[in-house]
């Protein structure tokens, strides 16, 4: 008898990529077979995704109010439908799971049509507008924070509390203690924006080493996620200033470097906040401004909460302001430890084995 199958569908960023990841791992060890389906954007993911095929099904963001791009993402969307449809017919999954984006869309709604249990994981502290749209209509809903849908009896009572799942990877980092920073030793801080990298860390951090006293500036090792654009420029500014640094675009190793780090600076995507909870390391948190929802202010809201990390928008987010924070740090690094087993209290490394719980008892394939 064949293995049952699970359709695992996810937009092609880290952010909905890495909880796929961590679940398919976890349906494998119970004997279940994962295909993903996804966009072309999952070829930058940085690593093999550990499922039987991969199926890249045709998808477009709803956001333009123009009538013309709203009929060619509707047509998108569309040929997107029809592709997942044929996908289901012929593939026979015991269950479709959805971790949002856009690219979830046609294949969750496809299998709505067709009575397959349906499962989302919402990663963020406020659900996301694609989960929006599918929440009315699937089997049973996954958040990674307690309460999100308390506002509405209706979802609450189909909701599941699992946590956001992390890769293996990050469980193998997070048996790694942290190791405070201590008097004239080095201080090792990692710097990254997300999957997609982040500008603003490329123009703002340099400058504020540069604005550390020589004497503390000595100290830093620095582990940097530039774009591509700017990572001549990052790498420069620190060789002029004598401060060790690796920077490239991608680290597929992020997790072994957040183990390394004293303090991590980041935006807060719900996989930064989940790994950083699950590894527990200290954070200034700048979340991504102009978002409609919010999710990476809420995100981070919630190990601001448990004195876990600083938060700072954007707009405040300059160098004079970090390389205070920097400074204050480097002198008297005692904050950190704490903040570290805060953020750790905050983790929930199981998170992977109670969502495929959840699939599998949805699926109908046993307790």
């Amino acid at each position: 008898m064949s293995e049952p199958l699970v359709l695992v569908c996810a937009g092609g960023t880290g952010g909905h990529l890495f909880p796929a990841e961590a679940l398919s791992v976890a349906l494998a060890a119970r004997g279940v077979t994962v295909d993903l389906v996804t966009d072309e954007r999952a070829e930058k993911y940085g690593r093999a995704f550990p499922a039987r095929d991969i199926h890249i099904v045709e998808s477009a963001t709803i956001g333009s109010k123009n009538p013309f791009a709203l009929l060619r993402t509707a047509a998108t969307l569309g040929r997107g439908y029809m592709k997942s449809r044929r996908l289901i017919r012929r593939l026979k999954p015991v269950a479709v799971v959805g971790f949002g984006g856009y690219p979830t869309l046609p294949p969750l709604f496809a299998a709505t049509q067709f009575g397959v249990p349906t499962i989302i994981h919402d990663q963020n502290a406020v659900m996301g507008r694609a989960n929006r749209q599918l929440s009315a209509r699937v089997t049973a809903i996954a958040t990674s924070f307690p309460g999100v849908l308390d506002g509405n009896p209706a979802l609450a009572a189909k909701a599941s509390f699992t946590g956001n799942p992390v890769r293996p990877m990050v469980i193998e980092a997070a048996a790694t203690p942290y190791d405070p920073p201590r008097g004239d030793g080095p201080f090792r801080l990692c710097v990254f924006g997300g999957s997609q990298g982040a500008r603003v860390m490329s123009e703002i951090v340099p400058p504020a080493v540069e604005r550390i006293a020589p004497g503390l500036r000595a100290r830093l090792a620095i582990v940097q996620q530039a774009r591509e654009e700017d990572r001549a420029a990052v790498e420069a500014a620190y060789a002029g200033l004598g401060v060790a640094a690796e920077v490239a675009p991608f680290f597929v190793d992020l997790p072994a470097r957040l183990a390394a780090a004293h303090l991590v600076i980041a935006r807060s995507g719900a996989s930064t906040v989940a790994e950083l909870s699950v590894i527990g390391r200290p954070s200034i948190l700048v979340p991504l401004p102009h978002a409609l929802d919010q999710d990476q202010l809420m995100n981070a809201a919630t190990l601001a909460s448990a004195m876990a990390a600083t938060v700072v928008r954007q707009a405040d987010f300059t160098p004079d302001w970090l390389a205070g924070d920097l400074s204050r740090l480097l002198a008297d690094p005692a904050p950190l430890a704490a903040a570290a087993a805060a953020a750790r209290a905050q983790g929930h490394a199981d998170a992977a084995d109670r969502l495929a719980d959840l699939v599998v008892k949805t699926a109908g394939l046993g307790s």
